[in-house]
């Protein structure tokens, strides 16, 4: 007797359900440490022994197209995938921020207040899809490194763009106890009622950021939608175990590989987020690095390729821009640890869905890895592409930074012609 497959579940599901309108959103996902381009998307297979590394390359689903062998479901849906190879403009810092803004620490320092993430430009220029779910969610955990745990930070536009965190026991704090829907209600319009006192003694929106915290709660305890968004035991257990769970626990002081997060993701934009970022794993393998990668990039392999394909089951592919990525590469040559220093002259990045053009790699690194050698792609080209897909133009808009001059959202303003 003949049967429906998951997939045409979902798609059926999908087109069965009254949503709202759909809207525009972005996954990002951070790999901590740097993770080395040569030793998964960029093989140098004809390199010297003491470059080339362990790994062997293996052929896509498109034609001419090769990544690493521990990377196979990714090589199976190549058609879907995008990958830069020739990333430049990194420095050697330990950090997130260049992968979720656009801008390494240092330069985001430049301007007072530091530069904002793209996910708190969303919150400030589209504001929420639903009142009731915020429109940026940071999923990183708190980490020994702090550096890499910043789930992107609001920079100059104040703590009220800043993403909600919903950490571990801090779930608890968003059920209400011993108190109505109704209390909750009238305790919202008494809040209200004071919208207006002594919004002039804090230029630097101290106090407004108190409003938006409170007014956020608020939404939040008065609606289920984004518990139930990140609640993801209400996931279908055949689709969960097609992510692979994985481990909520950090690895070293970088985060955990916990394939749930690419789950609770795709729940969230679902929900209403606009941009979700999430960290996984640990990559800065300066000792062991093909023992290492061995056991985490199977993991990565899972989690990612089970997303990119849900979100074409859901028909979410041309509306969620997926990047991931790490602060730079590792160098060519191994060190005498096994293992790959910091090498941040060229880096790698894996795209996926958002209406962008796939089946494609974009870019080359020269014959040892050490540098871009066709097409080199500035971090900030990619930035410029992934707001143009969600349908803002950086030459055009800009937000209000310190002393009230308009910034633009990242300096190199180009579009990645090759995804469009």
């Amino acid at each position: 007797m003949g049967g429906l497959a998951l997939p045409d579940i979902l798609r059926l599901e999908a087109q069965a359900a009254q949503k709202s309108p759909s809207h525009k959103a972005i996954i990002m996902v951070f790999l901590p440490g740097g993770p080395p381009h040569q030793d998964m998307v960029d093989l140098k297979p004809d390199a010297p022994k003491e470059m080339r590394g362990e790994f062997k390359p293996i052929d896509t689903n498109v034609t001419g197209i090769q990544i690493c062998e521990h990377l196979p479901r990714l090589a199976g849906m190549m058609d879907k995938l995008a990958i830069i190879r020739s990333i430049v403009g990194c420095r050697d810092e330990h950090a997130s921020d260049q992968c979720l803004s656009g801008y390494t620490p240092s330069e985001s320092r430049s301007l007072q207040g530091g530069r904002p993430s793209l996910g708190s430009i969303l919150a400030k220029l589209e504001g929420p899809v639903d009142k009731a779910v915020p429109p940026f969610v940071g999923l990183a955990p708190k980490m020994d490194f702090s550096g890499w745990a910043n789930p992107g930070g609001p920079g100059f536009l104040g703590r009220a763009y800043a993403p909600f965190r919903p950490e571990g026991d801090g779930m608890a704090d968003m059920t209400p106890k011993g108190i109505s829907a109704e209390q909750l209600h009238d305790r919202k319009a008494l809040l209200t009622s004071f919208d207006n006192l002594r919004r002039d003694i804090d230029a630097a929106g101290t106090f407004d950021a108190l409003d938006a915290f409170s007014q956020r709660a608020l939404d939040v305890l008065t609606s289920s939608k984004l518990v139930e968004a990140l609640d993801v035991t209400r996931e279908d257990p055949r689709l969960r175990d097609r992510y692979g769970i994985g481990s909520s626990k950090n690895v070293d002081d970088g985060g955990p590989c916990w394939n749930d997060q690419f789950v609770i993701a795709r729940r969230l934009v679902e929900a209403g987020v606009r941009c979700v970022t999430l960290a996984f794993g640990r990559w800065d393998y300066h000792g062991n690095n093909f023992g290492q990668c061995k056991e985490r990039l199977p993991k990565l392999d899972q989690a990612l390729s089970a997303l990119v394909q849900d979100l074409h089951d859901r028909g979410l592919d041309q509306d969620v821009s997926v990047v991931v990525w790490g602060e730079f590469g590792r160098t060519p040559r191994i060190n005498k640890e096994a293992g790959r220093d910091h090498w941040a002259p060229v880096s790698c990045a894996i795209l996926a869905c958002g209406g962008m053009k796939m089946g494609q790699v974009i870019g080359s690194t020269n014959r040892l890895g050490e540098y871009a050698k066709d097409r080199p792609v500035h971090v900030q080209e990619v930035f410029a592409t992934l707001y143009h897909q969600l349908g803002i133009d950086v030459k055009e808009r800009t937000v209000i930074g310190p002393g009230g001059r308009p910034v633009y959202l990242v300096d190199k303003q180009e579009v990645i012609q090759e995804l469009v």
